[in-house]
């Protein structure tokens, strides 16, 4: 099979597309025919061996973590899937989605949402999750709350708008001046031009406040956060962990950090709100696999408006 892979960390021209070996799959595994992937942070930052300490030295390295295509075999302890089922989901750490083919658990997919593209699905896993699970598990997120999102259009703060939006509360997103009415098309409350006002001097509160860009800190925020509120950061820097660690033990406001925890309970959660019209993704460029290069240079930029999707086999 063709793929993108990486035989060691550093900028886009270390991304190599090569023929491998197709994977092997477990019992509990999928063989997908990858249709369309997508692009995360995580992705590049993985390249340029930002996550060494979890990645290792162990190459050549498939990235790539969002999966649509087609299921062409399954492992003997497969139970929810058969050849041909279209699925959308999430390959394991460190990734594998670059490819023609990928072995994907069967517990971190599910069948894809019949009201999108392959391209469309391929765009929602990761970065739909970790919005999820950001306002959900740690923001304990309650209908009629008050909730800011940095970062709203973004790939992560597109969904986040959207989610906490679907959870019955007043949202608020902060964005440049040119992604304003997008924003507001995404069904955001209110919207703040970061490029003229600062959020964080300013005088509402916020029962949760999901920085989805990881550009503001906990201490900035804590003025424009209610008495429990709490702060949620897509980064683990130093100051992060260690107010998350202080505020766990004190009452008052939380800080905490998500780590995207891919599984096909929260999948089938997401569908559930795609095919019900309550969210949808917004793709602003694809690109084919052979470009990948392309890709992870516009990602880097963070000039795109929602995500950046992969076309791997049409």
């Amino acid at each position: 099979m063709k793929a993108m892979l990486i035989h060691g960390y550093g900028d886009v021209d270390v991304l190599k597309y090569e023929e491998v070996e197709k994977p092997k799959i477990k019992p509990d595994q999928l063989l997908v025919q990858v249709h369309a992937s997508s692009v995360n942070p995580i992705d590049w930052k993985t390249r340029k061996g930002m996550l060494k300490i979890l990645t290792g030295n162990k190459f050549p390295l498939i990235l790539g973590f969002d999966v649509a295509g087609e299921v062409v075999e399954v492992g003997a302890k497969v139970t929810r899937f058969q050849v041909g089922d279209a699925i959308y989901g999430s390959t394991s750490f460190p990734g594998g989605a670059y490819a023609e083919l990928a072995a994907i658990p069967e517990n971190l997919a599910t069948h894809k949402p019949t009201n999108l593209s392959d391209q469309e699905a391929a765009t929602i896993p990761l970065a739909a999750l970790t919005s999820l699970q950001a306002l959900r598990n740690l923001g304990n997120i309650k209908s009629g709350q008050k909730v800011l999102i940095n970062g709203a259009s973004g790939g992560v703060g597109i969904f986040a708008v959207q989610i906490a939006k679907a959870l019955g509360t007043e949202v608020t997103g902060v964005c440049s001046s040119r992604n304003l009415d997008f924003v507001k098309s995404l069904n955001a409350d209110f919207v703040i031009d970061y490029t003229q006002e600062d959020f964080t001097k300013g005088n509402l509160q916020y029962d949760i406040i999901f920085d989805a860009v990881a550009k503001r800190s906990f201490s900035e925020c804590r003025k424009v956060l209610t008495s429990n509120g709490i702060y949620i950061s897509t980064l683990p820097l130093p100051e992060v962990i260690f107010q998350s660690i202080l505020t766990a033990f004190i009452p008052g406001q939380k800080a905490k950090i998500v780590l995207e925890n891919p599984n096909s309970q929260d999948l089938n959660f997401l569908k559930e709100l795609i095919e019900n019209g309550k969210l949808r993704t917004v793709i602003d460029r694809t690109y084919p696999l052979q470009e990948l290069t392309a890709a992870h240079l516009y990602s880097e930029s963070e000039k795109a408006v929602g995500k950046i999707a992969i076309a791997v086999i049409n």
